[in-house]
């Protein structure tokens, strides 16, 4: 499987590098390090997603924490975050490798100018065979548009720098058909496109110090991989969990890429905040769009137009229902759109190339 790869994404989870107590596991994340490093000096090119901040911030500082506080947060990250990357910094520096500090928001994958920037950004870092170590920066985030966890954040980046694979760290061996702790639940170990209802088999329980669960873990890692990048959900808790992954020894949890998707369209498919108005859609529109075949969106399938956009805005897709079925760039605004509802033999409002089905 290590052949297959030459560039990696991996997200360590919050439970991967804290101990019971809170505090930050600094012999598990030595290890992982080690094994970073590994990879990295057989030639692949390594992205670290890394959560932790918080505990690193709590090793630091004493408070009465409340977790419905985004102060609270605040102030335990924009500490933690020093201490945690200084403590990548050293680690790698014992391997004679270099890391960087990438902090981000959701705001910054919204705006294509500032998408293409950071994609930029780490392009050079890369090329100079630097690690970038990345978290979301809490202390400017917006509740309402942080991310759901920092495995959405690592979605977003394997999509933006089409990566051959994601591998989500966790503290559980993979995604079950049950609940894990039964005796008679069993790994997943290969999910290909729709085959698995996740809500029915997942419990919707979040980890004990992260802000997500396994369940938006498979939604996520569902929707990378119908952009044809593969992802692993493995047990960051095993020791050489990433050597033995790698080379196939391990069992967990993959999702078997689809056919890959263009930069653009890899775009489009994370940036629904991003929306600004939105077309409703007859059925028969909606079945030629998610038929698979290739479809452009004709003004004759379009039987509402709402809000205002501009042509290269990002608009939202739904059906007669308002369901949402994909989203796509306008190739005009929204007054042509309306001159046109209905029409026949009309140039697209969504190009092919610019569309992209949730299904």
């Amino acid at each position: 499987m290590k052949g297959q790869y030459k560039r990696i994404v991996i997200k360590i989870g919050s439970n991967v590098i804290t101990q019971d107590n809170g505090l930050p596991d600094d012999i598990r994340i030595k290890h992982l390090v080690a094994q970073l490093a590994a990879l990295k000096q057989e030639g692949l090119e390594i992205i670290l997603v890394s959560s932790g901040a918080v505990a690193s911030g709590r090793s630091l500082i004493t408070l009465k924490e409340n977790k419905q506080l985004i102060s609270t947060r605040q102030l335990l990250s924009s500490v933690g975050q020093v201490k945690l990357i200084n403590t990548y910094s050293e680690l790698f520096r014992q391997h004679q490798l270099i890391c960087a500090q990438v902090l981000v928001t959701k705001e910054d994958f919204r705006d294509r100018v500032h998408y293409l920037n950071m994609k930029n950004c780490f392009a050079s870092l890369l090329q100079h065979h630097i690690i970038p170590v990345i978290n979301e920066n809490d202390v400017v985030s917006v509740t309402e548009l942080m991310f759901t966890d920092n495995d959405e954040l690592a979605g977003l980046i394997a999509s933006m720098l089409n990566a051959d694979a994601l591998i989500i760290l966790s503290n559980i061996d993979g995604i079950y058909n049950g609940n894990p702790k039964l005796a008679g639940s069993q790994i997943i170990e290969e999910i290909r496109g729709s085959e698995y209802n996740f809500s029915a088999i997942i419990q919707s329980e979040k980890s004990t110090f992260g802000r997500g669960g396994m369940l938006t873990k498979a939604t996520m890692a569902k929707k990378i991989a119908k952009l044809g990048i593969g992802v692993h959900i493995a047990n960051g808790k095993r020791d050489d969990v990433l050597i033995e992954l790698l080379s196939g020894q391990l069992r967990h949890t993959y999702f078997v890429p689809e056919k890959r998707k263009s930069g653009k369209k890899k775009w489009i498919a994370h940036a629904e905040n991003a929306a600004v108005g939105k077309v409703r859609l007859n059925e028969g529109a909606r079945v030629a769009l998610t038929s698979g075949k290739v479809r452009s969106l004709l003004p004759v399938g379009i039987i509402d137009v709402i809000g205002t956009f501009e042509k290269g805005d990002i608009i939202r897709i739904t059906d007669e229902n308002d369901q949402l079925i994909g989203l796509g760039i306008a190739q005009y605004g929204v007054e042509k759109a309306r001159e046109r509802l209905g029409m026949k033999k009309q140039k697209p409002l969504v190009h092919y190339d610019y569309f992209y089905s949730i299904y």
